[in-house]
């Protein structure tokens, strides 16, 4: 799609009004891919603000509460906006309790292990495992929906367990055995976003992407909100300054902002070139990890890393065309 062209897809109740955001954006395909490309960032720098958190002894249950609590409003503010431009239908008790069981799922259990696992690994290693989603829903629908897995997208997952080997070699060089635990937990939440992403699917279409994200989130915000009033009752009363202050920029600049710079690029040029973009994100990690935490870069990570970039380059050029799945791609 060239600069200035407009898309012919007829726009649907439940698309973004993206007028509130076109400000911040330049027009065309350059602006789009720059809007990924940031977002994924954004995203991938959400690590870097646990870890800096940790460091006032923060715990886990803590930081989590905190970041869904500050990130819950924005998120109701985009549904009360598009509810205001686009006046959507009513939702179901059918579909508001699957949003709220997606959102234990993919939002405050995967969130809660991905937060777990980052006590004990480089934020690095943390991006590149979850850069693997993709290949876990792969993996996943074809084992609970009898979806077949085509050759190239095999080869795909190869590699790209190669690179996370690498990955999580050098690690293991630098901090021992813990590296296993927290590859673990990390892992476990990608598979618990894979399935959220599988499940997710039919919802959107009938609530739209918003709602669901709201939905999802305001259900997370409650389960870690009761997780953290009986590990720590006064844990997010009590915090220092500045871990409320990384949990502000948690909730909005690395959750809330980067989600709408997600749902504008796809909305422009589309989710594969979308998730091309990403890229960015485990590569701008790493160099976040180094710059902010004092992490070590070796030349066996940035090795592992490429060929887990290569690997899902290749899933993301396989043609969605008949006879082939539709891969769902994760932010």
């Amino acid at each position: 799609m060239g600069c200035g062209v407009q898309s012919s897809r007829e726009p649907s109740r439940y698309d973004v009004d993206l007028s509130l955001f076109s400000v911040f954006m330049t027009q065309g395909f350059t602006g789009a891919i720059l809007f990924a490309a940031l977002g994924a960032i954004l995203f991938s720098a959400k690590a870097i603000l646990i870890k800096l958190s940790y460091q006032y002894q923060a715990d886990t249950e803590t930081v989590l509460a905190l970041r869904m609590l500050f990130s819950l409003p924005f998120f109701w503010v985009a549904v009360w906006w598009n509810k205001r431009t686009k006046n959507p239908q009513p939702m179901s008790r059918k579909d508001i309790a699957q949003a709220v069981m997606l959102g234990f799922i993919g939002y405050y259990v995967s969130s809660y292990l991905d937060f777990l696992g980052l006590q004990y690994i480089s934020v690095g290693l943390e991006r590149i495992i979850l850069y693997l989603t993709p290949a876990f829903v792969l993996v996943i629908s074809a084992i609970i929906l009898k979806k077949k897995i085509y050759g190239r997208q095999w080869i795909a997952m190869l590699v790209a367990y190669v690179g996370v080997i690498l990955v999580f070699a050098h690690d293991v060089q630098l901090e021992g055995q813990q590296v296993i635990l927290g590859s673990t937990l990390v892992l476990l939440g990608a598979v618990s976003y894979a399935i959220y992403l599988i499940y997710a699917g039919e919802l959107v279409k009938r609530i739209g992407s918003i709602r669901l994200v709201a939905l999802a989130s305001g259900s997370s915000t409650v389960f870690a909100v009761i997780q953290v009033l009986i590990t720590n009752p006064h844990g997010i009363f009590v915090q220092p300054g500045q871990v409320y202050f990384y949990s502000l920029l948690n909730g909005s600049l690395c959750t809330f902002v980067p989600m709408l710079m997600i749902m504008v690029a796809v909305n422009r040029v589309g989710s594969g070139l979308t998730a091309q973009a990403s890229v960015a994100g485990p590569i701008a990690t790493v160099f976040l990890g180094w710059y902010f935490l004092n992490e070590q870069i070796g030349l066996i990570q940035l090795v592992g890393m490429a060929i887990v970039l290569v690997s899902m380059a290749i899933l993301l050029t396989i043609n969605k065309s008949p006879g082939r799945p539709e891969l769902v791609e994760a932010d």
